[in-house]
């Protein structure tokens, strides 16, 4: 996350369309002017929109330290474990383009683990740090969960 970098903010509600296209509005496009992007599974009904960048570095750093794990012969009892994990990293993010820079393909793989038919609803969000694209009634599960916390969340966050 770069200190320098604004919030990502803001629910936007878009419709996929017979392509599973997405069009990103322009309050969070800006966030992905001119760079690479990732599209990660991140929890059922919902995927999340990440500069490559800060994927790259977030996921790297655990990556490496999990592999010297490996090496070190300190996860051999684990196997089971480790296997899980590439599971999930052989399948969890894709690389993408924004065509016209600001029009998203949502790829087979994530089309399903979203959730949401060609031509349906999504929501779009912003998480500070990424955009994420939830199917609405995930969305509103999430929101009913979380929202009761919000306020201890931001004082937590904001001491």
């Amino acid at each position: 996350m770069n200190a320098d970098s604004p919030l990502v903010l803001g629910e936007f509600r878009r419709s996929l369309d017979d392509r599973f296209r997405l069009s990103i509005p322009a309050e969070l496009v800006d966030h992905f002017a001119d760079k690479q992007c990732i599209l990660a599974k991140e929890r059922p009904g919902a995927l999340s929109l990440w500069q490559a960048d800060t994927w790259k570095d977030r996921l790297d750093s655990s990556v490496n330290l999990v592999q010297a794990k490996i090496q070190a012969g300190r996860l051999s009892g684990r196997i089971g474990d480790v296997q899980r994990l590439g599971r999930l990293l052989s399948t969890r993010h894709k690389e993408v383009q924004l065509a016209n820079k600001s029009r998203l393909l949502i790829p087979e793989g994530f089309r399903e683990f979203l959730g949401v038919d060609a031509g349906g609803e999504v929501l779009l969000v912003g998480a500070a740090i990424c955009v994420e694209i939830w199917r609405p009634d995930a969305w509103l599960a999430y929101l009913s969960d979380s929202m009761p916390e919000f306020g201890q969340l931001l004082n937590e966050l904001s001491d």
